[in-house]
């Protein structure tokens, strides 16, 4: 398998396809959602909603921590979760950019 030689691309770039293949994934999406509408999440309501084992929520949460997305805060034994505002706020911007270019119709395709 080849590399991705991501030094080839913008920062812009390179950014906006981590926050995808992040996001790439459905439980990850559902986990975001029951976040956004709960304002704040434990471990275990997600285990509970989504019906997948701790660890898989657990990995899923740390790859959303990765990109910064959601932040958490230790509450006794269990880590409260919720978006991170302005992480949330650049990436919409980002998607917004890349979604509200105009494309050029081309005859040939």
């Amino acid at each position: 398998m080849g590399t991705t030689k991501t030094e080839l691309y913008t920062d812009k770039h390179n950014r906006l396809a981590s926050l995808l293949k992040v996001l790439g994934h459905p439980a990850r999406i559902a986990i975001l959602q029951y976040i956004i509408n709960q304002k704040a999440c434990i471990c275990n309501d997600l285990v509970e909603k989504l019906g997948l084992a701790q660890a898989t929520i657990s990995q899923h949460l740390k790859e959303l921590k990765s990109i910064g997305i959601i932040q958490g805060s230790i509450e006794g034994k269990s880590v409260c979760y919720c978006i991170e505002e302005n992480v949330w706020k650049q990436f919409q911007d980002e998607l917004n950019v890349f979604f509200n270019q105009e494309v050029k119709i081309n005859q040939c395709c």
